[in-house]
């Protein structure tokens, strides 16, 4: 399984991913889920991915020939005129690779499911952030729903909910993260370091900053034990139940 999380600020915006893939207990490996592609000054897109690793690496390498072997009318998600044409672009893609890969096997099963979250900025536009769902539809962020997660989402979500704010600098939207991902770290065995960041600065259309956070990073444990201690410590202020022991 995988985890990652996409959030619009209002200064740009921020993929975290993990890239643990478990095959089994004698077989885990490493690799990205989250991609990009740009060209400086008019476009950049960004692409993070969860659920069966064989079907995402289909799509996006899809993606990516695509762009390299476009023809005079071949729309690509470097040609597409608007984000959403984008969204469209990446999402018809997503549903054929499932598709296509699903013929003549039981599609019940869901065994070639992904789920992918798709952010960017075309110039003259603004930024843009969907969720693209395995049957090839998609939503856009909104202010009732101010991010994006994927993956084992349940463990991480509510210190999202409870502290998100599209106006907080990268770096406390980054520690916020960090929170997130070391709760589902702690509840899920399937998730795991190393770490992937990209930051992208709104309106720069230039390629995402991207930081690698290795398990043994200092600052992630030092958020990892402090965050651990600040709720025993909280728990232990709140007033204790009153209940009638007789």
């Amino acid at each position: 399984m995988s985890y990652c999380i996409a959030l619009k600020l209002s200064r740009g915006l921020l993929f975290m991913s993990d890239t643990l893939t478990n095959g089994g207990v004698d077989d885990i490996s490493s690799y990205p889920k989250t991609f990009s592609w740009g060209v400086p000054g008019e476009r950049q897109i960004l692409l993070s991915a969860a659920g069966n690793l064989a079907t995402s690496q289909a799509a996006v390498n899809t993606l990516s020939e695509n762009i390299k072997n476009k023809k005079m009318d071949d729309t690509t998600i470097l040609t597409a005129p608007t984000m959403f044409q984008v969204a469209r672009t990446v999402s018809h893609t997503l549903a054929e690779v499932i598709d296509g890969s699903a013929r003549g096997h039981q599609k019940a099963e869901n065994k070639f499911s992904a789920t992918f979250i798709l952010g960017g900025q075309i110039k003259n536009s603004e930024m843009a952030l969907y969720l693209i769902y395995p049957e090839g539809n998609f939503i856009e962020v909104s202010n009732e729903q101010p991010f994006f997660q994927i993956g084992e989402t349940k463990y991480g979500r509510p210190i999202l909910v409870r502290a998100f704010d599209p106006d907080m600098i990268f770096e406390d939207a980054i520690k916020l993260l960090m929170v997130s991902f070391d709760s589902t770290i702690k509840a899920n065995l399937s998730v795991g370091p190393p770490l992937d960041i990209h930051i992208y600065k709104k309106d720069s259309l230039q390629p995402a900053q991207v930081i690698k956070i290795q398990s043994k990073d200092p600052y992630f444990n030092m958020i990892s034990n402090e965050w651990g201690k600040a709720l025993k410590d909280s728990l232990s202020t709140l007033p204790s139940y009153k209940f009638d022991a007789g």
